[in-house]
């Protein structure tokens, strides 16, 4: 590290004297007093109300069942000393190449890394390279995560289940530890330090407490700036009227740009964990305003947040009030009895679930389905699975009982831990060591918003599809008195997976491609579960594979596919219309019979959670 990057002095200085520490700013003592007043005021509160709800925390002290999962492995490992014995002289093996090394590089021997993290945002700071000191706490912190991480994945005799929960967590620890999570060990931190006099550290704990406070004790971290997005004012904003609306959702119909639409209307029915306005971020990326401009007549379902008054709401109500009740009010929004239906996430495994319900009713009014990141084979669900054991889901059950609900930020919690170095960590050292405000970010804005689950419908989609797996099985699952059988669905469809998936990965996502009985293409795009979906023509950022053809081994087709560049949404266009292109003169809200109750997005998705 340079020597302007050192936070020690080097110049004595006198009470009052003009002279500063060389590099080092002085604090303003004003500033100090005050930002320190505030801060213990703040403090005093926090742990006050904090206090208070220890009896209720204490009730169910390991709610998430780790503690017995590393019991077993522990006791596991015991069995087999010499492999623990080989593990460990391999640790130190490494360790003392590093001390040789660092040794060299500080008599100005050029040495070759024992470990690297090529691409590690975490370690993007140059002076984690360069300077021999940050050096040797990198490479340290490597090979002691490798061998964590070796050690828990190379025990014998778990059953699967357990297994991925203690490697999930140890990597939950190892993230954690990371010296950049630190300030005395992360040089960037150290740095700004130096140059504010240490005034980041009193905003970074302002920015903690705020958090805190906002959480009512627990930590709730401030992704985004979440004064500089209003739905429906510069995000939501795609021109169009709410038709129709029930108990669970508002059905929007959204204004025409063409003269002439395509004859069947487009119905996106998005997941009710997050806002349906994923798919209208912004004029540049919204889905929406794409497939309008393309000629179709776009519905779009947007769920409302519920309340203790729709916990018996269950998984059916969402299918009835939901897709049915849709179709019922397309047809008398437009006339059109067929349309073309898209499911994200969520929303596709009810999509999915819908069709089986209407095949074995002989009701064949959706023409085309689309799959974004759809599950509807559970049986590996990836790290997801780490939550749903039977422990965890009475204690989650036990918990919604007394609402009626489950809390949004809990589930967004769930989702920040599968990717917790860019969804935790990295705002932890922006936000509360660097004293940063976090940067606008539509994207993070929408992530935020997230929803609460009715208790009945969450804890029949939990146990039957993910813990029973029961969905792919023909009449596992019973819908308005009817089984269902996904074999049955001869509906042609689309299925858009992403290679970088951690909630729906896409090798399980793959596998409904061969449950459904019609006319089926495989599409993979790059990136994650939200970016490689909303993905613009117009920015071309990630490419996409397809393959004609559809063999039962995901790694078969991904050696058999064609990798295109830019967006798969034009390939969705062109297969869409290969059923059927026909043009009618274009539709209005409000032409048909239902009467616009409002403009759209709706009231529904602009109810935050507090």
């Amino acid at each position: 590290m340079a020597q302007n990057d050192r936070t020690a002095a080097t110049t004595p200085t006198k009470p009052g004297s003009a002279v500063e520490p060389l590099g080092f700013k002085t604090p303003d003592p004003e500033t100090v007093s005050r930002s320190m007043a505030d801060i213990a005021e703040r403090s005093q509160r926090i742990v006050s109300d904090w206090l208070k709800r220890q009896p209720e925390l204490e009730q169910n002290a390991d709610p998430l069942n780790i503690g017995r999962a590393f019991m077993e492995m522990t006791t596991r490992l015991m069995t087999n000393p010499a492999r623990m014995m080989q593990a460990q002289l391999g640790f130190w093996q490494d360790y003392m190449t590093l001390w040789q090394n660092t040794a060299k590089r500080m008599m100005g021997i050029e040495t070759p890394d024992v470990i690297d993290s090529p691409g590690d945002r975490r370690f993007k700071d140059d002076a984690w390279k360069e300077n021999e000191v940050f050096d040797f706490i990198r490479q340290s912190y490597l090979l002691s995560a490798r061998y964590v991480q070796d050690v828990v994945k190379q025990v014998d005799g778990l059953d699967p289940k357990t297994a991925q929960k203690v490697d999930f967590y140890s990597r939950q620890f190892v993230d954690a530890m990371s010296p950049s999570n630190f300030l005395m060990t992360n040089p960037e931190v150290l740095r700004k330090t130096a140059e504010t006099g240490g005034e980041n550290l009193l905003k970074g704990l302002s920015n903690l407490l705020t958090d805190l406070e906002r959480g009512k004790g627990q930590l709730h971290i401030k992704m985004t700036d979440m004064d500089a997005f209003k739905v429906g004012e510069n995000i939501g904003v795609s021109p169009g009227k709410v038709v129709y609306q029930n108990d669970l959702m508002q059905l929007i119909q959204y204004d025409p740009v063409t003269e002439t639409v395509l004859k069947r209307p487009l119905l996106i029915g998005p997941p009710w964990i997050n806002k349906f306005y994923i798919l209208d971020l912004r004029p540049r990326n919204s889905f929406v305003r794409w497939a309008v401009a393309q000629g179709h007549t776009v519905f779009v379902i947007s769920w409302v947040n519920p309340d203790e008054k729709l916990a018996e709401k269950d998984f059916e109500d969402y299918m009835t009030e939901g897709y049915l009740a849709a179709l019922d009010a397309i047809e008398q929004a437009t006339g059109e009895r067929e349309v073309d239906a898209i499911g994200y996430c969520l929303g596709g495994t009810l999509l999915a679930s819908t069709l089986a319900y209407m095949a074995a009713m002989k009701d064949n009014r959706i023409k085309t389905a689309t799959f974004f990141v759809t599950m509807m084979d559970f049986e590996e669900a990836g790290e997801l699975g780490v939550f749903i054991d039977e422990e965890q889901l009475r204690s989650l059950e036990d918990k919604m009982a007394k609402r009626g609900y489950l809390e949004g930020s809990e589930m967004a919690t769930t989702f920040n831990m599968l990717r917790a170095n860019d969804l935790i960590w990295s705002f932890v050292v922006n936000n509360y060591l660097l004293g940063n405000d976090p940067f606008p970010f539509d994207l993070l804005y929408w992530n935020a918003d997230s929803t609460r689950m009715p208790a009945k419908m969450h804890s029949f989609y939990l146990r039957n599809m993910y813990q029973a797996n029961q969905l792919k099985e023909p009449g596992g699952i019973t819908l308005k008195g009817v089984p269902i059988n996904l074999e049955k669905v001869q509906t042609p469809a689309y299925f858009l997976s992403t290679r970088e998936d951690h909630i729906a990965p896409w090798k399980s996502t793959y596998r409904g491609a061969h449950l459904l009985g019609g006319k089926n293409r495989f599409v993979l795009a790059a990136s994650g579960h939200i970016a490689g979906v909303v993905n613009p023509p117009d920015g071309g950022k990630y490419g996409h594979w397809i393959n004609q053809e559809l063999p039962i081994d995901p790694e078969q087709w991904l050696e058999g596919a064609t990798e295109m560049a830019g967006s798969w949404w034009p390939d969705w266009h062109r297969w869409t219309i290969s059923f059927g292109k026909e043009d009618v003169p274009a539709r209005k809200p409000g032409d048909g019979k239902l009467k616009p109750i409002e403009d759209a997005p709706g009231s529904y998705v602009k109810e935050r959670l507090t």
